[in-house]
């Protein structure tokens, strides 16, 4: 019996077995003034890539904006993509598989920004 679950496990563990996606194409570069740029392609049809360099933000030190974007396939063979941006004004990812902003939110961030509360050092 022992034999029988061993040899059954072994056979769920071949059929289950994923093939590895080749990658095609993989670039990267770091330069000495702190830019860079990467990218790859996969046999399974995604690809990123990503493009960064140090932005000097006033009052502050140089932080790192960075660029990018992302294509993949579902299961079901539908496109996605996904370009995005991260610097001084946050993370802002573009999608049509992002869902827009509930209504609630964003009226209650328009009126947030509308009437800032203003702090005493009191």
């Amino acid at each position: 019996m022992l034999k029988f679950f061993i040899l059954s496990c072994l056979a769920v563990a071949v059929c289950n077995a994923v093939e590895p996606v080749p990658i095609l194409s993989q670039d990267s570069e770091v330069n000495p003034d702190g830019s860079y740029r990467w990218s790859y392609q996969s046999g399974d049809g995604s690809a990123q890539q990503q493009t960064g360099q140090l932005k000097q933000i006033p009052g502050s030190e140089p932080a790192v904006a960075v660029q990018g974007s992302a294509t993949w396939y579902d299961p079901e063979g539908n496109a996605h993509q996904l370009t995005y941006t991260a610097d001084e004004n946050g993370y802002l990812p573009q999608s049509a598989d992002i869902p827009p902003i509930p209504l609630a939110i964003l009226r209650a961030l328009e009126w947030n920004a509308a009437h800032p509360e203003e702090e005493s050092l009191q």
